[in-house]
């Protein structure tokens, strides 16, 4: 292989052999990706509200091991987004807030991990 200078002043290499992508039959890998679950956090509340039909905060706390300000502005995110419902009450005195996955947020975290599993499958 050589290098040739063109008259724009770039260099070339001559006898390299280029491969082009067809990018008009390639769909964007990360076009479905859905950017509000970006957060490892907001992926971990999701996941953990499909699977359970209502947690507190306290449960999410611990089973993410995040702090109390963490959580909340990633909870705060999900349910300004639809994602999530609020649900505030008491047991005894004491306040209990749990949250519930919405169908709207069930939906698209759906979407989200299908988007992930076909961008892992192109991967193989």
């Amino acid at each position: 292989m050589s290098i040739k200078n063109r008259k724009d002043g770039n260099a070339i290499a001559v006898g390299q052999k280029v491969e082009r992508l067809n990018l008009s039959i390639m769909a964007n890998p990360i076009g479905n990706l859905n950017k509000v679950f970006e957060s490892r956090i907001r992926l971990g509340i999701m996941s953990s509200l499909v699977v359970n039909a209502e947690l507190s905060f306290n449960d999410l706390k611990q089973t993410l091991e995040v702090s109390d300000g963490n959580l909340a502005t990633h909870l705060i995110n999900l349910e300004e987004n639809g994602y999530i419902k609020v649900h505030k009450g008491f047991i005894g005195r004491k306040t209990n807030t749990t949250y519930s996955i919405t169908k709207s947020g069930e939906k698209a975290f759906k979407e989200h991990v299908e988007a992930l599993e076909n961008m892992i499958k192109r991967m193989k």
